[in-house]
């Protein structure tokens, strides 16, 4: 008898550590906020009312990207902030459109995995892994159409139009607001912007070529 209620223990145990758990972020931060009056936001969206839910709130069109622009590349993203019925299913994707190479730079999302599936062109893309071992790996592959290739969570990648003429593809992602971190923009270009004796630092170079690649971004 003994047993049974330390079994029984245990299961209640277990189930508890089951259901208390936090929720994967949904934005960068949530700062708490006691004061409700001035709280602007919660981990995700608020919620419409089921009884005002209309069918267009679950759908979206999207037509192709421009892609006239210096990378060559345009990306339309349908994430929760474009399509609301998104919100609280974990998923959401982008279209990517790109003229004869052009390139989606080096970026990452921080809260979603991305599986990308090519419609139309070649495309050479890949991902770099984290310092396992003191080395990132370099991961590439050119994809034809029909092609799929997955980034996992977290890691840098890039997709670049290795064809002749335009390509398209479309990623899934397994976040609402899977977030886009730009490498280059991100280092070069934020506001305000990162001290230039950290960078020179950091890239082993001198300040001018830092202060060029400032005015890139």
């Amino acid at each position: 008898m003994k047993a049974i209620y330390f079994l029984v223990g245990l299961l209640a145990l277990a189930s508890s550590f089951a259901s208390a758990y936090d929720p994967s972020p949904l934005q960068d931060f949530c700062v708490a906020l006691n004061d409700t009056q001035n709280a602007v936001f919660v981990n995700g969206n608020f919620c419409k009312d089921p009884k005002v839910v209309v069918a267009e709130d679950f759908f979206k069109h999207v037509d192709p990207g421009n892609v006239v622009n210096k990378l060559g590349s345009n990306v339309t993203p349908v994430s929760v902030n474009e399509l609301p019925g998104l919100n609280t299913l974990g998923i959401s994707l982008a279209r990517l459109d790109f003229a004869p190479k052009g390139l989606i730079p080096p970026h990452t999302h921080p809260r979603a995995t991305e599986i990308l599936t090519v419609v139309e062109g070649t495309l050479f893309v890949g991902f770099v892994t984290s310092n396992q071992n003191n080395t990132n790996r370099l991961f590439t592959k050119v994809l034809n159409k029909g092609d799929v290739f997955v980034f996992p969570i977290g890691l840098i990648h890039f997709q670049f139009n290795v064809g002749y003429g335009n390509a398209v593809a479309i990623s899934g992602l397994s976040s609402q607001n899977p977030g886009v971190i730009t490498i280059a923009n991100a280092v070069f270009g934020s506001t305000p912007p990162i001290s230039p004796e950290v960078l020179t630092k950091a890239f082993q170079v001198d300040k001018k070529v830092i202060n060029y690649l400032e005015k890139q971004f």
